[in-house]
């Protein structure tokens, strides 16, 4: 089973059409946004995925009653994919990022809000960054695919 990890789109509406579009070529199953969507309009790009959506707040994220509507949304997230679980949270918090890895009540940590793509171990537990999908401030549009059968994950960049 094949999941797809986005964070930090910021309203790139070519940005989210391009990574919906290597989601499904991928055939992933779950597409998890680890925040900083920012406006509800950018529902009608992410409605072309053929997998499920799920997403958490970012700091710079608006009109979040609306996003509420559009969106399977929140400020954190746990979530039981292909038998692992997952954290999801945009990573404001560095304390709170810390203590769900050495809690090990998860085998992912996934985070977003630096804009920089990160995979590594810490204390057995998976933590990804995936990036950012806009390319604003480094100027990559990163991705990640995580296959959770065998834990192996891929940073894409587009």
């Amino acid at each position: 089973m094949k999941i797809g990890i986005i964070s930090d789109t910021h309203d790139n509406l070519d940005a989210i059409e391009k990574a919906v579009s290597i989601f499904n070529e991928r055939g992933v199953s779950t597409v998890i946004h680890a925040g900083d969507l920012i406006s509800p309009f950018t529902a009608s790009r992410f409605k072309d995925l053929d997998g499920e959506f799920l997403a958490v707040f970012g700091n710079n994220d608006g009109e979040k009653d609306v996003l509420k509507e559009r969106f399977s949304i929140a400020d954190f997230r746990e979530v039981e994919c292909g038998g692992k679980k997952i954290a999801v949270y945009h990573g404001t918090i560095e304390a709170f990022v810390d203590s769900m890895v050495k809690s090990r009540k998860y085998d992912v940590v996934v985070r977003g809000h630096s804009h920089s793509p990160l995979s590594s171990i810490e204390d057995g537990v998976l933590v990804i960054n995936p990036g950012e999908a806009c390319g604003y401030l480094t100027g990559k549009r990163t991705v990640c695919i995580l296959d959770l059968k065998d834990m192996r994950e891929e940073i894409i960049e587009f």
